[in-house]
């Protein structure tokens, strides 16, 4: 009954960004380490190789190098990225700290802070409001501009088009970026002194929380707003990244593209999360993160016995920043993380 009358809510709040572009398809063979090229391969072989190599030792690849580089004044945080990329805006990391507000609800607790991805595309204000909800229970909160998003975007771009595109290669090493930062903004809120972190993400953000979550050993909870098990299906078939499908169409097929970006997608990682007390929402008329798929995740979890939470919204994905679904989801997300560190 309500799903036709959601669906063309979400189509239309879609609708409201008309600036996508259908970028051409590439392999993408030149975003693979130096280290890691053979000669005389294919653009194709050559990610493919990379991608093999990769799967061997997944955890090579969010390996994270120590830095003390850290530039803080109090409300902005500033550091190099552990990834350089061919854009000098995106190898600095940003992030916004919001101090936990002092109340009986911290009393006696060790100090707490959560880091917060937002979603792909988000602005600058991107869920703000949700660290400000955060730090008022008592959990400060470290919101971190994503790769290609705010000021990491360089001028070329009016979209966060190069963390997710037709351009297999960058996709892949982007989304490492994401988080090896995620991974280092994490230190430094153990360097302050934070003896509990979570990890909240929303989107594409909830990906890189899981996949974080998955490699860091410093996060004991983390809350997953929006999930899939496969960074592919939902390029392929979400309402938000239809034009990247469009892009990718008739070079490579959706299985092909599973492999290629398994690196990146939480299903590859699952059984690291076990240790990570996991929150898993999805929304019941989702057509971006479809609801097929995320069934299909907390199932995953639900077959392999991980420990884990599950919220379900009654609304789709544009949606869930609307009142009054902002609010159910904030409450779900902020309750699980005060109560699980």
């Amino acid at each position: 009954m309500f799903a036709p009358i959601i669906h063309a809510w979400e189509r239309r709040l879609a609708e409201a960004s008309d600036d996508r572009v259908v970028r051409p398809f590439e392999w993408g063979a030149d975003w693979v380490p130096e280290e890691h090229r053979l000669p005389g391969l294919s653009d194709e072989a050559q990610v493919s190789q990379y991608v093999e190599h990769v799967l061997v030792e997944p955890e090579r690849f969010y390996d994270l190098p120590p830095s003390t580089e850290f530039e803080f004044d109090g409300e902005e945080l500033r550091f190099p990225s552990a990834v350089t990329t061919p854009h000098e805006k995106n190898n600095i990391v940003h992030a916004r700290f919001f101090p936990a507000r002092p109340s009986r609800l911290t009393l006696g607790r060790p100090p707490r802070a959560v880091l917060v991805l937002p979603q792909w595309n988000a602005d600058d204000e991107g869920h703000v409001g949700l660290c400000r909800l955060l730090a008022w229970f008592g959990m400060s909160a470290l919101r971190l501009t994503l790769p290609y998003h705010g000021r990491r975007m360089p001028s070329e771009l009016a979209r966060a088009d190069y963390i997710v595109s037709s351009n297999i290669g960058r996709t892949l090493l982007v989304n490492r970026q994401a988080v090896l930062d995620a991974r280092r903004a994490v230190a430094w809120l153990a360097a302050r002194g934070f003896e509990r972190i979570g990890i909240l993400g929303t989107s594409l953000g909830s990906c890189l929380s899981m996949l974080t979550a998955c490699h860091e050993p410093l996060i004991r909870a983390a809350a997953l707003n929006h999930v899939s098990q496969y960074f592919a299906d939902v390029v392929w078939e979400g309402l938000s990244t239809a034009h990247v499908r469009a892009g990718l169409e008739g070079h490579v097929t959706l299985e092909r593209l599973r492999d290629l970006w398994m690196p990146i997608s939480p299903q590859w990682h699952i059984d690291r999360i076990g240790r990570v007390r996991t929150l898993l929402v999805y929304a019941l008329y989702d057509l971006s993160f479809p609801l097929r798929l995320s069934r299909q995740f907390v199932q995953e979890f639900r077959v392999r016995a991980i420990p884990h939470t599950v919220a379900v919204l009654p609304c789709g994905h544009y949606s869930t920043g609307v009142a009054p679904f902002k609010y159910i989801d904030g409450y779900h997300l902020t309750r699980f993380l005060h109560g699980n560190l």
